[in-house]
């Protein structure tokens, strides 16, 4: 019999934890992309993750808890204004 208290990985994929941890991981690939397309070279996943964080993770996390009910993506022109508060 299978202890109900352990995570299948199908319940897990469907948690709230790891749902904000794949949208999280998108943002850091999309300002990856972003940032490796201004230098004209790839700047890592480590780099963009740590730029990301210390430039954008506190405002993104901010709209992401305080977005309407059913919005998937932040209005970037929100995020951008929040930011330079």
């Amino acid at each position: 019999m299978a202890d109900s208290s352990v995570p299948t990985p199908d319940n897990f994929q469907k948690s709230a934890l790891y749902q904000e941890f794949l949208a999280e991981r998108e943002e850091i690939l999309r300002h990856k992309w972003i940032e490796s397309e201004k230098v004209g070279h790839d700047i890592g996943f480590e780099k963009a993750l740590l730029d990301w964080i210390v430039k954008h993770r506190a405002s993104w996390r901010y709209l992401r808890q305080h977005r309407p009910i059913g919005s998937d993506r932040i209005n970037q022109n929100h995020a951008a204004s929040v930011a330079m508060v």
